[in-house]
């Protein structure tokens, strides 16, 4: 089966347009599929256009009474994948702006399935672009990526902040069992739940790949909701708690349950 979660926060003008693409990249896959939805408080007609489109497709929501953020939404989108996912089971989270088209789903998950545990949806990969993206926030994003790379080392990564990604589920069932509440702990600090998951998943010995595909921002009809100061903020409370020498993410693994989980996947 594959799993897609979508995070949701007043998206009634991106919605009518990402909803139907979704369907019909699902539905020529041939396979189960499932959509879930963290409905995360919105004020707008987000959920009668989630109401109808129940009808369509089997989709799932989940509703926060209040906005809480990215980082709470995640956590509860990913907390209900993993309770309901098989261990060979794909699952695909992507924007609800309807700047991830869902026509590259294909390709994240035959990449992931040729021996992968994630594959992120990359800018940076031969083939990859995004249009409709200023200079100003191209020049950002650029820079984002390095500090991550630097920081965050992972082999063959070049895309660290983009959250179109697809994960199999026995590794997101395995991180959310070793870190419970923790897998997503910088919940309040906005965007940087996007980093933490790989970072997190790279301790526990995750296998990372990427796939080209093209940010389309120039189809984003709702606002942005990155605060840019608290993400900078969030990635620069992550890079203390990672190599912290004392106590640190870093030492929070044991190498022999690394080392574990490689001979159970290999």
């Amino acid at each position: 089966m594959i799993i897609v979660l979508l995070p949701a926060f007043n998206e009634e003008e991106s919605m009518p347009t990402l909803m139907p693409k979704l369907k019909e990249a699902l539905d020529a896959m041939k396979e189960d599929y499932r959509i879930i939805v963290c409905n995360d408080g919105s004020s707008d007609n987000t959920i009668r256009l989630l109401e109808d489109c129940s009808a369509k497709m089997p989709l799932e929501e989940i509703r926060h009474k209040i906005n809480r953020g990215l980082g709470e939404t995640s956590r509860d989108l990913f907390e209900r994948a993993a309770e309901i996912c098989s261990d060979d089971d794909v699952i695909i989270r992507l924007d609800c702006d309807d700047t991830h088209e869902p026509k590259f789903i294909p390709k994240l998950v035959e990449k992931l399935r040729s021996g992968y545990d994630v594959v992120i949806a990359s800018r940076f990969a031969p083939g990859g672009g995004q249009v409709g993206v200023s200079a100003y926030r191209a020049f950002i994003s650029r820079c984002a990526n390095v500090f991550m790379k630097c920081f965050f080392p992972i082999k063959g990564l070049k895309e660290y902040s983009c959250g179109f990604r697809a994960y199999r589920g026995s590794t997101i069932k395995m991180a959310i069992a070793f870190y419970g509440n923790n897998f997503i702990q910088l919940k309040g600090l906005g965007f940087t739940c996007t980093l933490e998951k790989l970072v997190k998943l790279k301790l526990i010995g995750a296998r990372f790949g990427e796939e080209a595909f093209v940010l389309r921002y120039d189809q984003k009809q709702s606002s942005s909701k990155m605060v840019s100061s608290v993400t900078t903020l969030g990635y620069i409370v992550m890079t203390i708690l990672y190599h912290w020498p004392w106590g640190g993410w870093r030492s929070s693994v044991p190498k022999d349950f690394v080392e574990w989980r490689m001979k159970r996947v290999c």
